[in-house]
C-alpha cells in the first residue's frame, strides 16, 4: 500500500500526553494512547451514559469501520475476512480449533514454531499436538545473538511435506529479527502447510501486504503497534476457514442478527467468511471507537514512514551503543521499530532495565537482550537519554 504522501514524518510527540522528562522507548510492551485515541474513549464513555434511542445497527457499525480500516492497513481487499478478537491466544485457539479439519492432516505431522516465541503462540500448539498426535519442531536461533540469515535458512529447510502448520511472526518479539515471510509463504504453499502469522509486534509499524504474503491467518493484538486499547485485537482468516468451527456461538455472528425482534427465530446460518470468529459482545462500545481512531492515525502516518522515522531516529545512537559493548542485528536482518540490544555478558538485562527506569528511560529486558522499541512520538532527547544512561553502567 502506497502512502498518500512521500514526505518524511516529523516527531509526533505533540499528539501525546507524555510528562516532561519521560523517555518512553517501549511501544513493544504497550503503546501510549494518543490524544486522539484518548478523546475517542472519553466521547464513547459519555455516550454510554444515555443509551436512549440506541439502534440495532449501532451494535455492528463501529466494528465494520474498524474492519475496513485494518484491511486498508494490511492491503486486504475483503473486510469480511476480518474478525474481532480479545487476544492473540483467542485467535490462535480459533486456528487450532479448525486444524483437525485441514485437508490431508495426518498423525505424525509437525507444527513448526520458532525459538523463544511468545507463550500465547506456544501453549495452544503443545496441547493440540498431544490431542492430534502431531509433533512440534522448534527452529532454534543461532548461538550468541540471532542472525536473521541463518535463522531464516533453518526455518525454510524445516518446512517439508510432513509440515501441517507454520507459526511465525514478521519480527521476533524479543529481538526484532525479521523473518522472510514471502519465502516462507511460498514454501508453505508448495507443501500444503497452513501459514499462521502473529503480527502483534509489527503490523501498524512495519508494512504488511496480505495479498503478497497470503497467510491462512494473521492474528494481531491491538494494544501495541496498532496503538489501540487493551483486550481488543483483530484477525484475518483466509478461505480455508470459511466453513470452520468458531470457539463460541455468539448470536451476533448469525445472519439477520441485527433484527432484534426476530432473535428467537434462532437463525442457524452464520454471517459470511470470518464473521463467525468474532468474540461475543464484539461491539465494544467504548474500546472500538478508540481502535478506530488509532487505525485512522496509523493510516495517515503509514508504516513505511514509521519505519523510516525510527531508522533515522536511531541511526547515530547505534554505533555508540556498539562501542558500549552492545551487539545489534545487521540492518537488513531486523526491523527499525523493535531492536534487540545484546548486552555485554557481565550485565544483567533486568538490573539494567531497572537502573534505566530510575532515570526515566523505559525499555524492556527480554532474555539476554534489552528490547528498545521507539515510535514517532520519540525524539533525539529520548535516544540520547538511553545512550547516556547505558554509558554510566
Amino acid at each position: 500500500m502506497q502512502s498518500e504522501t512521500s514526505q518524511r514524518l516529523t516527531c509526533q510527540k505533540h499528539l501525546f500526553s507524555f510528562p516532561e522528562g519521560v523517555h518512553y522507548l517501549n511501544c513493544a510492551t504497550r503503546s501510549p494512547a494518543s490524544r486522539q485515541v484518548e478523546e475517542a474513549g472519553h466521547e464513547a464513555l459519555r455516550r454510554t451514559a444515555n443509551p436512549f434511542g440506541l439502534k440495532p445497527e449501532a451494535f455492528f457499525s463501529d466494528a465494520e469501520r474498524v474492519r475496513a480500516l485494518f484491511s486498508r492497513l494490511i492491503n486486504n481487499p475483503d473486510p469480511e475476512r476480518i474478525a474481532v478478537i480479545p487476544a492473540v491466544s483467542y485467535g490462535m485457539a480459533t486456528v487450532a480449533r479448525n486444524l483437525p479439519y485441514k485437508p490431508g492432516l495426518r498423525q505424525g505431522q509437525k507444527v513448526i514454531l520458532i525459538d523463544d516465541e511468545f507463550p500465547s503462540d506456544v501453549f495452544i500448539w503443545q496441547r493440540v499436538s498431544r490431542e492430534l498426535n502431531l509433533r512440534i519442531e522448534t527452529i532454534s536461533k543461532p548461538d550468541g545473538f540471532p542472525s536473521a540469515n541463518v535463522w531464516n535458512e533453518r526455518l525454510l529447510s524445516a518446512i517439508d511435506a510432513d509440515t501441517a502448520l507454520v507459526m511465525v511472526p514478521p519480527v521476533h518479539w524479543m529481538y526484532g529479527t525479521r523473518f522472510d515471510l514471502k519465502a516462507i509463504s511460498e514454501r508453505c504453499r508448495d507443501v500444503g502447510a497452513w501459514l499462521v502469522i502473529d503480527g502483534t509486534q509489527s503490523v501498524g509499524a512495519l508494512p504488511f501486504d496480505l495479498e503478497e504474503i497470503r497467510p491462512d491467518a494473521l492474528i494481531c493484538a491491538g494494544y501495541k503497534w496498532l496503538m489501540g486499547p487493551y483486550s481488543l485485537g483483530l484477525a484475518y482468516f483466509g478461505d480455508v476457514f470459511d466453513e470452520g468451527a468458531p470457539l463460541e456461538e455468539s448470536w451476533m455472528n448469525r445472519l439477520k442478527s441485527n433484527e432484534f425482534h426476530r432473535l428467537t427465530d434462532y437463525e442457524a446460518a452464520y454471517r459470511p467468511k470470518a464473521y463467525r470468529y468474532n468474540v461475543g459482545e464484539h461491539s465494544h462500545f467504548i474500546q472500538m471507537p478508540m481502535l478506530e481512531a488509532a487505525l485512522t492515525q496509523l493510516l495517515d502516518w503509514q508504516p513505511e514512514r514509521i519505519q523510516d522515522y525510527c531508522r533515522d531516529l536511531m541511526a547515530d545512537a547505534l554505533p555508540r551503543l556498539e562501542e558500549l559493548g552492545c551487539r545489534i542485528e545487521k540492518p537488513e536482518g531486523r526491523a527499525h521499530h523493535l531492536l534487540g540490544l545484546w548486552l555485554p555478558e557481565h550485565m544483567d538485562p533486568l538490573a539494567v532495565q531497572q537502573q534505566l527506569q530510575s532515570r526515566n528511560v523505559s525499555v524492556s529486558p527480554r532474555g539476554r537482550a534489552l528490547r528498545v522499541s521507539p515510535h514517532v512520538y520519540n525524539d533525539a532527547d529520548d535516544v540520547q537519554a538511553l545512550v547516556e544512561a547505558l554509558a554510566l553502567l
